[in-house]
């Protein structure tokens, strides 16, 4: 018998390994789908593993790696920061302590504490949420403002992608207020991309804009991540 085959062998194949998850009486076929996906998602398996609250987090990571986000001493803030995921990796990366803490997130859903991390919660998208931010940061500049809002979809394209669109925009404008000279912001955008007028606002205040899409990020995904570097202030240079 050919050895490595798999037959007879005792070894089965990566497709029979799949954890499939039956159906049951009150679950919706999405919800099901969902849960396979999880069960079956290395990312998922790796993040709890090694103490991460989110697969999220390996995507910011692989941004890290690419881009070199985070330095040493460095203020970040973090915005739709649930579960957290995204401000445990940057506190590793700064050295934010209990003591000096240098992050700062922000979401409207529970958070447990995380080392390191001021959280806030509260809903970004209300009036008051920025000065709250820049109160917490103790009126300092932001060296980094990352942004992995989403929007609760409709199902309807258009509606879902202005909302999208909407947070973008009003992340941008927060970066634009709070990012020390050389900052950068980098922010969660989904298909269709980022409206003409928000890239040409970027262009203006940041010496370079791109687009990338971490591997963590999942194959049938249609989001992407705006990644602007070099903040030229809030002037834009002028």
């Amino acid at each position: 018998m050919a050895k490595g085959t798999g037959i007879g062998s005792g070894r089965k194949s990566e497709k029979d390994l799949k954890v499939r998850v039956k159906s049951s009486k009150g679950r919706k076929i999405g919800s099901t789908l969902w849960l396979q996906r999880q069960l079956n998602d290395p990312y998922v398996a790796k993040a709890r593993a090694e103490g991460y609250r989110s697969r999220a987090a390996y995507k910011i990571k692989e941004l890290d790696e690419r881009y070199k986000l985070f330095h040493r001493g460095q203020r970040v803030v973090d915005l739709g920061a649930a579960p957290g995921g995204w401000s445990q990796v940057a506190a590793q990366a700064v050295g934010s302590t209990e003591a000096n803490p240098l992050i700062v997130g922000i979401d409207y859903l529970d958070m447990d504490p995380i080392p390191g991390v001021i959280l806030l919660k509260k809903d970004f998208t209300e009036d008051d949420a920025p000065q709250l931010l820049i109160d917490a940061m103790g009126g300092k500049k932001a060296d980094l403002v990352l942004s992995d809002m989403a929007s609760p979809t409709t199902g309807h394209r258009p509606t879902d992608h202005l909302r999208i669109v909407h947070l973008v925009e009003i992340a941008a404008d927060f970066a634009i207020k709070v990012l020390a000279p050389g900052g950068t912001f980098v922010a969660k955008v989904f298909q269709g991309g980022t409206e003409h007028e928000l890239l040409a606002l970027l262009k203006r205040h940041f010496a370079a804009t791109l687009h990338a899409k971490p591997k963590a990020s999942r194959a049938g995904s249609a989001e992407t991540y705006l990644v602007a570097r070099g903040f030229k202030g809030a002037d834009g240079g002028d």
